[in-house]
């Protein structure tokens, strides 16, 4: 019935606590245009616990057409900005996108 072993289950119990306790900074919620959705908010919530403890280079979210990924770069972008990154490479295949992410910014 069960596809998981005790320790994954464990270990997604012991993660759900700890994500669910996580705040999304003010001065991200405030800088954008929508209002996130819960989901939006569970995949920011997982980048924050984990941002700290992990040297990261590149990201990636798996997310459906139309689920708001570009809302979500767009607060990762005000994240990196709060901690001293200026400079942004943003490659998208249309100027449609990067219009849509201009947008998303308050």
């Amino acid at each position: 019935m069960f596809n998981k072993k005790l320790h994954e289950l464990l270990q997604d119990e012991f993660g759900k606590r700890g994500i669910e306790q996580i705040e999304i900074p003010f001065y991200v919620k405030e800088n954008l245009s929508k209002e996130l959705r819960i989901y939006q908010e569970k995949a920011l919530k997982y980048y924050y616990a984990n941002s700290d403890s992990i040297k990261q280079r590149h990201l990636m979210f798996n997310m459906a057409t139309g689920s708001g990924k570009t809302l979500i770069m767009a607060a990762l972008m005000l994240d990196c900005y709060k901690k001293g990154y200026k400079d942004f490479i943003f490659f998208v295949n249309s100027t449609s996108i990067l219009e849509k992410t201009k947008a998303n910014f308050a």
